[in-house]
């Protein structure tokens, strides 16, 4: 996505968002772009400097994604997955055949975790095995 500041022949600034420049070109001949002060459809890109993106302004645009109510609710999901991990069995990649067992009455019945492919997944729901993903979360988010 490309993002352009636009003018009107009235002198009205603003901003558009295209996939690309034939894209924006093509929407001015169609008559699709219209200023929203004076819905005048004579408009042009006027001058921009290029969005160069820092390792600061991707901090500072992190820090604006991510407002205190995200935090709190990251902080819960973070709490939930450390419970769900610290009261079961991690195992592994025979996660599959081990909650069949359990479901089957041929292992003791407990919590645990593990991996299992996405096909694998799908074959325990079909069976009736209620399974879930714990979400990965970053590490460096607070």
């Amino acid at each position: 996505m490309i993002r352009y500041s636009l003018t009107c022949d009235h002198a009205h600034a603003f901003e558009g968002w295209f996939s690309g420049s034939a894209d924006f070109d093509s929407q001015v001949e169609r008559g699709l772009i219209e200023c929203p002060v004076c819905n005048s459809r004579t408009v042009t890109k006027t001058l921009m400097a290029p969005s160069v993106a820092t390792a600061r302004k991707r901090d500072a645009m992190r820090t604006l994604a991510m407002d205190t109510a995200q935090r709190e609710v990251l902080a819960k999901i973070r709490e939930a997955v450390a419970a769900v991990r610290a009261n079961a069995e991690d195992v592994g990649d025979k996660f599959p055949e081990e909650a069949r067992k359990i479901h089957y009455g041929e292992a003791q019945e407990r919590g645990i975790i593990g991996q299992a492919s996405l096909e694998d997944a799908k074959a325990l729901l079909e069976e009736g095995i209620e399974v879930a993903p714990l979400p990965l979360l970053p590490d460096d988010v607070n």
